[in-house]
């Protein structure tokens, strides 16, 4: 997949009432893996040019084979609907060997049931739908990642790519 270029205006696109979004995406993991990609098909959809820059933990959602976990630990907000209330996690729960692979047994089951969509699925959706999806080339480096790990169709840029998408964006997330 080719980068999208955004004209002088900033807007991408022919129309008039195009707009632009980047997202920063940085964090791996199952729960955090969702906010970038619907943000980013929503918008996509909605005729918004969308750049997802991934940098550090998240670039792994850019791999070929994906392996998401969930965690509770440090997350004291994370509550699961069980036994008709939501039951949260006390941290120091997480520290017993099995509980991250039970919680995220228990994410991926929830999320099957309500019928939402997987992250294997949000993401052939944002690479049909054009989203620029950009692999940080220091966060490749830094993790000996190759283009050849990774899903096709993305590009590799670095900070300067990221900041040339940024400073025409309309929106800029950091997730």
């Amino acid at each position: 997949m080719d980068a999208k270029v955004a004209n002088d205006s900033g807007a991408a696109g022919s129309g008039e009432n195009a707009k632009s979004m980047s997202i920063i995406v940085t964090k791996g993991s199952l729960d955090w893996a969702y906010p970038p990609f619907i943000l980013a098909t929503t918008a996509a959809a909605m005729g918004v040019d969308v750049t997802m820059f991934f940098t550090f933990y998240g670039l792994s959602l850019l791999l070929k084979k994906l392996d998401l976990q969930v965690t509770p630990l440090g997350n004291a907000a994370m509550k699961m609907p069980m036994m008709g209330m939501h039951i949260g996690m006390p941290n120091i729960m997480s520290m017993i060997p099995g509980v991250d692979a039970g919680a995220t047994v228990m994410m991926k089951n929830l999320i099957k049931k309500k019928g939402v969509a997987s992250i294997e699925e949000l993401r052939e959706a944002a690479v049909e739908s054009d989203v620029n999806m950009v692999a940080c080339q220091m966060t490749m480096d830094l993790f000996e990642y190759t283009t050849e790990d990774m899903i096709p169709g993305i590009t590799v840029g670095g900070a300067a790519t990221y900041m040339e998408n940024a400073l025409k964006a309309d929106i800029n997330l950091f997730i």
